[in-house]
């Protein structure tokens, strides 16, 4: 499908953001990329991710302990994800390019490829947020109906009840089925990936290997079969849950669109940012211990504004953002709770469950 255009103005809302936005770090003395308190969180996760894996994997621990200790596993997977890879990945954790390079190849010894990642999540999703047919991060076909324009399946009657489970499958998924399919295929839905170099290549099936002999082959070798598919089902299947209800909530709410271009022109009825403000919510960002767990990325509306922040700012740049959109008459969509979002979410699956 072609790609549909955002229409431009000389003087955009993004462009009085933006010039908001340098006004404060301008003011406030700091530069947009990370600061010593995301390199201690990312230390702090790094090393609990590799004393839990360790102690899972040649200590042995009781059952019951083992279970819990997958499952922290998992949520630190998660966090990595959220507060050193995705920084890294935008360019937002250092002012440093070698740093974010390396922030950003956690995504690969995690078991996913930071290549597919970037044409993905940064080209893809950031610029066609919520468009079907062009965000992958939209498309769970036949499993769930996210949004009224794609197709209804019987076994979309019951959804709402099931998501759970499904959510749970994405990171093994990820890893073992759609990385190798956008590999051999070259695309992304309907979109071609950039192409790749050698280095690419070499990366992509490197860090694939040291994967499976990471977690696969070693901990078979260390535990045997049994307890380890009992522990790596736990592990990714929460890794997974995370993952995807994070996104989940940011996006396939009641208040979100799914906005599409005009059929004959290709044309977008928004500018990009205020596409950016339809299609995107906010939740639970006055909780501490939520937002330093999943990065910040429960200040979605900041993320998708500006990418190229370190998430450790969004706090501080949400406020200039709410109140530009107050002026200029422009929602911005935000739900206090948690569990007021996950309410919405549920809400949303169950209307799309109807023909």
């Amino acid at each position: 499908m072609a790609r549909p255009k955002f229409p431009k103005a000389p003087h955009s809302f993004h462009t009085e953001l933006k010039k908001r936005i340098n006004d404060y770090f301008k003011k406030a003395g700091k530069v947009s990329t990370g600061n010593f308190s995301l390199y201690l969180k990312a230390l702090i996760l790094i090393l609990s991710f590799l004393f839990v894996y360790v102690h899972l994997v040649f200590y042995t621990p009781g059952t019951a302990l083992a279970i819990i200790e997958c499952v922290v596993l998992g949520g630190l997977t998660a966090a990595i994800g959220f507060n050193i890879m995705h920084d890294g990945m935008h360019g937002s954790f250092s002012r440093r390019k070698w740093v974010n390079e390396m922030a950003g190849l956690t995504l690969n010894f995690l078991g996913a490829n930071n290549f597919m990642w970037r044409n993905k999540h940064n080209i893809i999703h950031h610029t066609y947020t919520n468009i079907e047919g062009l965000d992958d991060d939209i498309e769970a076909k036949p499993i769930l109906r996210l949004c009224e324009t794609q197709k209804y399946y019987k076994i979309h009657r019951f959804q709402h009840w099931y998501f759970w489970f499904a959510y749970s499958l994405l990171y093994i998924w990820w890893v073992l089925v759609t990385d190798y399919k956008k590999y051999f295929s070259g695309r992304i839905g309907p979109v071609a990936i950039n192409k790749m170099k050698f280095k690419d290549h070499f990366s992509f099936w490197g860090f694939k290997i040291l994967h499976a002999f990471l977690f696969i082959a070693l901990p078979i070798y260390t535990v045997g079969f049994t307890s380890w598919i009992i522990g790596f089902l736990i592990y990714a299947m929460f890794t997974g849950f995370v993952l995807s209800i994070v996104f989940q909530l940011a996006h396939t709410v009641e208040a979100t669109h799914f906005p599409m271009a005009d059929m004959h022109t290709g044309d977008m009825e928004d500018e990009w940012a205020i596409h950016q403000l339809k299609t995107t919510a906010n939740f639970a960002t006055r909780n501490k211990l939520i937002s330093w767990l999943v990065g910040g990325l429960n200040f979605q509306v900041e993320h998708h504004l500006f990418p190229k922040i370190s998430h450790v700012h969004y706090p501080a740049i949400s406020k200039i953002i709410k109140k530009a959109c107050i002026e200029f008459g422009i929602p911005y969509l935000e739900y206090p709770k948690m569990r007021m979002a996950v309410a919405s979410h549920i809400t949303h699956l169950k209307s799309l469950s109807r023909q």
